[in-house]
């Protein structure tokens, strides 16, 4: 294929105000409502607290979002994180970004989604006992390769799937919603006691039941991973995320006040599903539809993860990051598909070994890190460079309010149970220096890679493709 024929190959901007919306929306609500409520509970101790800590992970969910928002219409290139730290801070800290995003962070994230589709779509199916761990893996492996293959197909084929699964998971929410506020009008109440008895005051449990409550809104970020093909990124951002947010905000606390409606506490905690045994005791016979609800909605989730941490590795590659081959698009589909199949196959090394309350733990510490640095670089934009044009602003206390956040959920954990886990995953991420230095800071690439992409690229029928700014 010759050079000019390839010319002006782009992803297109396909992502209108709804696809967005459901994108952010679709994205976070995932597994995390289904299944952290009872950690977020076992760790802060009382439904009260429990309450506050999911009313504040919104919060923070929130202020974060609008923050990238600015930085997004400020940076309009897809690639999130990484490409705002290397346009800020350079190529150095931005390799480990990428780095650690496409080997641990967005694989962790896929693995826990992909664990706890799984986990619903087989439970119907062993009623009276737990699955066999063979068998949710095998699940989960089914569910990555079909999400794949979605995304790698068409990009409006993977946003129709979200659209449609954002609407069944609202569905699902609303019926756990509704049946709350009959429990309650009837009077069934099982909390009785006050609401704050037994609360954990301890740094530790109020760091780790934010990291699973935070969980529950993971995907707030996604929009800016695909900035370039949002149809009018500097309305439609900013908008997307006020509508997105406070709506999921509001139904997961609806959605909690039900479970503490028909649940005691003791009943939510020792749960492994808290949405089945919600649907056992309150739908009775029909409690499996539950199951069914919570698999769509992680499936939904996986998709919206996908979509977002295929662009990741797209932006990586394109920027030199990462080999050549990844930064290319399919000739026809125009979509990444190298960068999406390479997203799968570390995927699924993750997913093998991997189960979901460790992955939860360390994506959580590794993220939060990162999303500190790429709001300090808004903070250096915001007082060094104010004359940048910003169709979006926000106050400068915003950013500020989420990296104290960022930090507290970085440090939290280590230092009040400091686990041998965190090390490995610090000494992981800086370990990246052996990659960077010999084959991005000196450029030294075998001659047998140029053979590889050149094989691959008419194996895959993909082509260089241009930013579309």
């Amino acid at each position: 294929m010759t050079k000019t024929e390839t010319e002006g190959l782009q992803l297109k901007r396909e992502l209108g105000l709804v696809s967005a919306v459901s994108l952010v929306a679709g994205t976070m609500i995932g597994s995390g409502i289904f299944m952290s409520p009872q950690f977020v509970l076992s760790y802060i101790g009382s439904p009260g607290a429990s309450l506050v800590i999911w009313t504040l992970s919104g919060l923070v969910a929130m202020l974060g979002a609008l923050s990238y928002a600015e930085l997004g219409t400020i940076i309009k290139e897809s690639g999130g994180d990484f490409i705002y730290i290397l346009r800020i801070y350079g190529q150095f800290p931005a390799f480990f970004v990428a780095f650690t995003f496409l080997l641990v962070v967005k694989p962790a994230s896929i693995a826990a989604i992909s664990l706890s589709f799984a986990e619903y779509a087989v439970a119907p199916f062993y009623q009276d006992c737990s699955p066999p761990q063979l068998i949710v893996k095998c699940a989960a492996v089914v569910a990555v390769m079909v999400v794949a293959m979605a995304n790698i197909l068409n990009v409006r084929l993977a946003m129709r799937i979200q659209v449609v699964f954002l609407v069944a998971k609202l569905f699902a929410l609303m019926v756990i919603v509704i049946g709350g506020i009959v429990i309650i009008a009837q009077g069934n109440v099982a909390v009785q006691q006050n609401a704050f008895d037994g609360t954990n005051l301890g740094v530790s449990s109020i760091g780790m039941a934010f990291y699973q409550g935070l969980w529950s809104y993971a995907g707030w970020y996604n929009l800016n991973y695909v900035t370039e093909e949002l149809k009018r990124p500097e309305v439609n951002l900013p908008r997307a995320v006020m509508i997105a947010i406070p709506m999921v905000t509001m139904l997961y606390l609806l959605v909690n006040v039900s479970y503490l409606a028909a649940m005691t506490p003791r009943e939510l905690m020792s749960s492994s599903a808290v949405a089945v045994t919600w649907g056992n005791k309150v739908l009775g016979s029909w409690g499996w539809v539950m199951s069914i609800a919570a698999a769509l909605s992680a499936f939904g989730s996986l998709n919206g993860t996908f979509f977002s941490g295929g662009r990741v590795c797209f932006v990586a590659a394109r920027e030199g990051h990462m080999p050549d081959i990844l930064a290319m698009a399919h000739v026809n589909r125009l979509t990444p598909s190298p960068a999406l199949i390479f997203t799968t196959a570390i995927s699924l090394l993750v997913l093998i070994p991997g189960d979901f309350q460790s992955i939860v733990n360390f994506f959580s510490f590794t993220a939060w890190f990162f999303y500190a640095i790429t709001l300090s670089g808004l903070l250096y934009l915001k007082i060094k460079k104010p004359e940048l044009p910003r169709p979006y602003r926000v106050p400068i206390v915003i950013p500020i309010l989420v990296i104290i956040a960022a930090i507290f959920l970085v440090l939290a954990p280590i230092i009040d149970n400091p686990a041998i886990e965190y090390l490995y995953v610090t000494l992981f991420i800086f370990s990246g220096v052996l990659v960077y230095v010999p084959f991005i800071h000196f450029k030294l690439c075998p001659g047998l890679l140029d053979k590889v992409t050149v094989f691959l690229q008419l194996f895959l029928e993909v082509a260089p493709a241009d930013k579309n700014l």
